[in-house]
């Protein structure tokens, strides 16, 4: 398969957050025909939802992948589960979520996969971060990132907290 170029969401409100997310990027990067390009710098967020909850720390990567869409669907489902996610209480506290927001120019309409992700737009917390790497992307029937992430962050707490970065992420190692 060519590779294509894909971003996904990343986030963690329980434990060592910023640990969690370097540790999800390691874990995706050693998995054949993936490779983490960029990584959006990290941003504090307040939680969508269920609101009697943590913070989250999220960000943005840009990898390189060979896989179909399915299948890293199911490699970043095993890299959750085996960092211990859980899933009780929707939108609830999380050791790391990560989600497909594009694959490529691909539409995928699934019953338990849609991309491009379907709540995207909705969400400063990926707009933001995904704006630092692709400002200009257009996105159908909203405009750029840049300009979805600008009017979002009006009504919605997001705060740079830094790291990200090319190969920042690599600091720590997984346990």
């Amino acid at each position: 398969m060519v590779p294509v170029i894909c971003y996904l969401g990343l986030g963690s409100n329980l434990g060592d957050k910023e640990k969690n997310l370097r540790t999800a990027l390691l874990c995706l990067d050693r998995q054949q025909s993936v490779r983490v390009k960029r990584v959006a710098p990290y941003y504090l967020t307040a939680p969508l939802g269920f609101e009697r909850q943590d913070w989250f720390l999220n960000t943005v990567a840009e990898i390189e992948t060979g896989l179909s869409p399915r299948r890293l669907l199911e490699v970043l489902t095993g890299i959750e589960d085996k960092m211990g996610r859980v899933r009780e209480i929707r939108w609830g506290p999380r050791v790391i979520d990560l989600d497909i927001l594009l694959y490529g120019d691909a539409v995928v309409n699934e019953p338990d996969l849609v991309i491009p992700h379907p709540e995207m737009k909705k969400r400063a917390f990926v707009l933001v971060p995904l704006a630092d790497l692709v400002p200009g992307l257009f996105l159908p029937g909203g405009g750029t990132v840049a300009e979805l992430a600008r009017r979002l962050q009006k009504i919605q707490a997001v705060i740079r907290a830094g790291a990200g970065s090319e190969k920042g992420w690599q600091d720590t190692p997984p346990e």
